[in-house]
C-alpha cells in the first residue's frame, strides 16, 4: 500500500545535525531533478522579489532566506520536519514499533522541493509550494510529473494507492493503467482544516490495521470502526475511487 500525503506549510528544523545528503534519500533516481530545484530555489530566494515569486507573505522573509542554505542546514527526519494539523493527527512520534515499520514502507510525502520522500528521509525545512512557477525549472507540478511516475508506480506495486493529498500536490502525479484501478482519493466534507485533520487520522488508523486492505472495498471496511465512510466507484477509467470519511 502507498499512502500519499501532502507536505505542511509549517516546518520545524534543528540547530544541530547532519546536513542534507540527496544521495541518501528514498527514490534515488530523483536526485538530478532534486538538485535542479534546490539550485533554482536558492537563486530565487536571494532576489528582492523572492516572496512574490514564491507566493509567500513578505513577513516570511526569514523562511525564504533559509532556502539559500538548504545544502548545509541540519536535516532532521521528514516526519519531524513536517508539522501542522495533518501531522498532529498522524502523530508519528507515538507509533508502536510495528506501526513505525509500516509508516516507513507505506507513507510518502509528495514535495515541491524533493519530489517524494518517506518519513525517515532527512531533509531541511524549506519554503516552496507545488503551485510555484520556479524560474529555471518552470511549473513544479509539471517538473515532477515526468520524474515521479516510474518511481511511485513501482512503489505502489500491487497494493492500493490511498491519496490524502490536496489538489495542488495531486497534480504532480496521478496513477495510470492498472495502478489507477487501485487508486482511492480520501475526501472529507467540510472546511480545509477538518479535511487535513481527518486525513491525518485516516493515515494513522491504517498504520494500525490488523491486515493490509487490498481493494477499495476492503479499505472502506478497515476504516469503518473509526469513521463514517461512503465509497464511490469512478465514473470512467483512469479516475480514482472516492472514499468520503468523517471521523466519529
Amino acid at each position: 500500500m502507498l499512502v500519499l500525503l501532502p507536505p505542511s506549510e509549517s516546518k520545524t528544523g534543528r540547530a544541530r545535525g547532519k546536513a542534507l545528503d540527496t544521495g541518501s534519500l528514498s527514490f534515488p533516481s530523483l536526485a538530478p531533478a532534486r538538485e535542479q530545484v534546490l539550485d533554482a530555489l536558492a537563486d530565487v530566494s536571494t532576489r528582492p522579489d523572492a516572496h512574490e515569486v514564491l507566493g509567500v507573505s513578505p513577513g516570511l522573509v526569514d523562511e525564504v532566506t533559509r532556502n539559500t542554505v538548504l545544502t548545509t542546514a541540519p536535516a532532521p527526519p521528514a516526519g519531524q520536519v513536517y508539522t501542522g494539523v495533518l501531522y498532529d493527527a498522524l502523530d508519528l512520534g507515538s507509533l508502536s514499533t510495528g506501526e513505525r515499520r509500516r509508516a516507513h514502507r507505506w507513507l510518502v510525502v509528495v514535495s515541491a522541493l524533493f519530489g517524494a520522500v518517506r518519513p525517515q528521509d532527512r531533509i531541511p525545512p524549506y519554503r516552496l509550494s507545488m503551485a510555484v512557477n520556479l524560474p529555471g525549472v518552470g511549473p513544479l507540478a509539471g517538473h515532477w510529473r515526468e520524474h515521479l511516475d516510474a518511481e511511485l508506480t513501482d512503489a505502489a506495486g500491487t497494493g492500493l494507492v490511498v491519496d490524502c493529498r490536496s489538489s495542488t500536490y495531486a497534480a504532480a502525479w496521478q496513477p495510470s493503467g492498472h495502478v489507477a484501478e487501485r487508486w482511492v482519493h480520501i475526501r472529507v466534507p467540510g472546511a480545509t482544516h477538518m479535511a487535513k485533520h481527518t486525513r491525518g487520522l485516516v493515515a494513522r488508523h491504517l498504520l494500525g490495521v490488523a491486515r493490509e486492505p487490498k481493494t477499495p472495498a476492503a479499505l472502506a471496511r478497515a476504516l469503518e470502526p473509526a469513521f463514517d465512510v461512503a465509497l464511490t466507484e469512478p465514473a470512467k477509467g483512469g479516475r480514482p475511487w472516492v472514499l468520503d470519511a468523517i471521523a466519529r
